[in-house]
């Protein structure tokens, strides 16, 4: 049984693999760092936020005794994304896993402009950074897994890039989620299988985690309609994709590529499904 354990335990060992994770100052991003640097990685926190990467950086090296590396990244700017491949690279050698976790969601009063009369600047913005930004991190990291026959690429969706948000559920909560989230997360889906298609056979796995709603202080009144619409009927709690992370991103998944993974399904028409076409 002993055996058996250590065996299973080794599936999700993550030691001497170098993780670099977007977004990484931010309420999911911070939760990915922290549970893969427990199972062993180095991990590499790239936010806009290169104060709080740093902190964070700081807490899980004294937390995990891991080497980790915080770097200041813009992802509207190709130079920047280059320079976060290059010391990346440089500082540990190898890069195994890419997280593409940042994303533009927009402030609480531009989430509930009315499509008519959102913003042409706020959209292109977000579609640089939610979609553009991916694009490139995809092509540098990508260019090193390829030479390394070895890699793991994860998208990070939404359940609002699967399904339409019904806004009638968001009242005056500022939660409104705007047509750019749809957009280009319904778009990172279709790049991971794109990707993953691509690069059959060179030792790269393209996949995408599609979360759901994640409990962070949000009014009662959202809380209790979307909780009510959901399978499990509740928000996550923001420790909760730290294991589909850690599978996806370790030898667990070894046989998984193009995979969509999602949160509970959203019923009763939380958000309004498309009609499937052959």
């Amino acid at each position: 049984m002993m055996n058996k354990n250590m065996k299973n335990e080794k599936l999700f060992d993550m030691s001497g693999k170098t993780v670099i994770i977007t977004g990484a100052a931010g309420l999911l991003g911070s939760q990915y760092a922290e549970g893969l640097s427990a199972a062993g990685a180095n991990v590499v926190l790239a936010d806009i936020d290169y104060k709080t990467c740093k902190q964070i950086s700081s807490k899980l090296s004294d937390k995990n005794n891991s080497e980790n590396l915080a770097i200041k990244l813009d992802l509207t700017n190709k130079k920047s994304i280059q320079e976060m491949v290059n010391k990346s690279k440089k500082r540990f050698s190898s890069i195994d896993v890419l997280i593409n976790n940042a994303a533009d969601q927009g402030d609480s009063k531009l989430r509930k402009t009315p499509f008519e009369d959102f913003p042409l600047k706020n959209w292109n913005h977000a579609i640089d950074v939610n979609l553009t930004g991916v694009f490139l991190c995809c092509q540098e990291v990508g260019k090193i897994m390829v030479k390394q026959h070895d890699g793991v690429i994860i998208n990070i969706a939404s359940t609002y890039g699967i399904v339409g948000p019904d806004q009638r559920i968001y009242g005056k909560s500022g939660q409104n989620s705007a047509a750019f989230y749809a957009a280009t997360k319904g778009s990172l889906i279709n790049l991971t299988r794109y990707l993953a298609a691509y690069w059959q056979g060179k030792g790269i796995r393209v996949n995408t985690l599609s979360p759901g709603g994640v409990k962070k202080g949000q009014d009662k009144n959202f809380v209790k309609k979307y909780s009510q619409k959901t399978m499990l009927g509740r928000m996550a709690n923001k420790d909760e994709y730290i294991g589909p992370i850690l599978f996806l991103s370790s030898n667990a998944s070894s046989y998984m590529t193009c995979l969509l993974y999602t949160s509970p399904s959203p019923r009763d028409g939380l958000l309004s499904r498309m009609p499937s076409s052959a």
